[in-house]
């Protein structure tokens, strides 16, 4: 077997992953002259080099459902307050939008940056609720020294009701979190750009989601998310470049969870395991039964729109036992989309009351001894973006990722044809900093 010969067939076959998967194995299968030739010209494949070539064939529009997300499309302004943002994600029960900012730009003259689309970034419904949270921690912590001197104390009945009551947060503007690094780079693709474009992407830059544009515009029609590239992966199953890698089991691999599991008690409160997710900057903490150690649960990032949903936990959130949380019975309202794969893999995992999703108190698992491939197939039947990594008592040994097993299957460098490295001056830009001899600068 040779990449000349892998070229060829890739090339000359017609339809998405599987036809041309048959096509390689048909061929390989039955050895002729060709695929055993001595030429010395002739030299072997490599897996991880030839399944990466494979996937360059792979295009982006063979992915199921890639055009069934447009109603998960929104954008806001950098000027869009807080209060403002927040309530449109809700309301459209989206867990993201793109950031745009040709609001701030001369109609009549080109864009001022290298983008060839005005978006300089995504912003998440979860990151924007967390970043109040720590904001109303701060505003509480001056209250309090506040009414010692005996002023008013702040009352609410709500997310809502108190974002409303403390103006310094309702009316922050979208521009203000890049500071604190709460944007996501947009990298838009093409349609007939390939898996493997979009697998470089999705493993060299921490992104929620791929934007899918028209072939002539900037108009965004659907989402490539790591769900979708994780099924697609999963259908070269069956490819020796594949196997190699993902028959491998999870002890052989390090995966970056791994060096710092995060977890919580189930006794502590709702409000540290909050507190805890926003130090960390990770999607998940484990939750832990404190006399056994076992894992028993997990609070996610995405599970932040439950704070919102019920008043009373959210204002009892000091005082509500993470045990409880993770039990409580939620009711699930997503019913804009539909069970086809395309929607599972796509909108339904944009949307902010994700029904898909494991519950709380029925965590994701796999054992060290489960290969790569019986990992992914885990997450992908589960609809989940992670699975802890256990040992035979319940115990969390690590956790593992998507984005940790396309890392897996991604070259070790950057291709450098792909732009939008442009990405961080227009985030320090809007935030007011520059960075001057390799330290940021906030300018006042």
């Amino acid at each position: 077997m040779d990449l000349r010969k892998v070229e060829e067939i890739v090339n000359d076959s017609k339809g998405g992953i599987i036809e041309k998967k048959d096509a390689i194995l048909s061929t390989f299968s039955k050895p002729t002259s060709d695929t055993d030739s001595d030429d010395p010209t002739t030299l072997p494949v490599d897996s991880a080099t030839a399944l990466q070539l494979f996937l360059d064939h792979i295009p982006i529009s063979s992915i199921p459902g890639i055009h069934n997300s447009p109603s998960t499309v929104l954008v806001v302004k950098t000027h869009t307050c807080m209060k403002d943002g927040i309530k449109m994600l809700y309301e459209k029960n989206v867990s993201g939008a793109l950031i745009d900012d040709t609001s701030e730009r001369d109609p009549t003259t080109s864009f001022t940056t290298s983008f060839s689309h005005p978006y300089i970034g995504f912003i998440s419904f979860s990151n924007m609720v967390l970043w109040c949270l720590q904001e109303f921690q701060k505003h509480q912590r001056g209250n309090k020294i506040d009414h010692a001197k005996g002023l008013k104390k702040i009352k609410s009945h709500g997310f809502f009701s108190l974002l409303a009551k403390i103006p310094a947060v309702s009316e922050a503007k979208i521009s203000e979190l890049a500071a604190s690094f709460l944007w996501n780079p947009v990298f838009p693709v093409k349609p007939d750009q390939s898996l493997f474009h979009v697998l470089l992407l999705l493993s060299k830059h921490r992104l929620s989601v791929v934007p899918v544009t028209e072939h002539f515009s900037s108009k965004v029609v659907g989402y490539v998310t790591e769900h979708s590239v994780n099924h697609i992966l999963l259908q070269s199953s069956g490819l020796e470049w594949f196997d190699s890698i993902a028959d491998k089991p999870l002890s052989d691999f390090r995966f970056e969870q791994n060096d710092q599991i995060v977890s919580v008690y189930n006794d502590q409160s709702i409000a540290e395991a909050v507190h805890i997710l926003w130090n960390n900057k990770v999607c998940a903490i484990a939750v832990v039964e404190r006399q056994t150690q076992k894992l028993i649960g997990c609070v996610r990032v995405s599970d932040i729109h439950r704070l919102l949903d019920d008043d009373r936990i959210f204002t009892e959130r000091e005082d509500t036992s993470v045990d409880r949380f993770i039990h409580k019975e939620t009711e699930q309202t997503n019913h804009d989309v539909n069970h086809e794969l395309g929607a599972l893999i796509s909108a339904g995992t944009l949307a902010l009351h994700n029904k898909f999703e494991p519950r709380m108190n029925s965590p994701v698992t796999n054992t060290e001894t489960d290969t790569l491939k019986q990992a992914m197939k885990n997450l992908a039947e589960k609809r989940s973006k992670f699975s802890f990594v256990v040992d035979e008592c319940g115990r969390v040994k690590g956790m593992i990722t998507l984005r940790d097993i396309l890392m897996e299957y991604a070259p070790p460098c950057m291709d450098s044809r792909i732009d939008g490295g442009g990405f961080f001056d227009m985030a320090l830009k809007e935030s007011g900093c520059t960075i001057k001899d390799g330290t940021m600068v906030h300018h006042k």
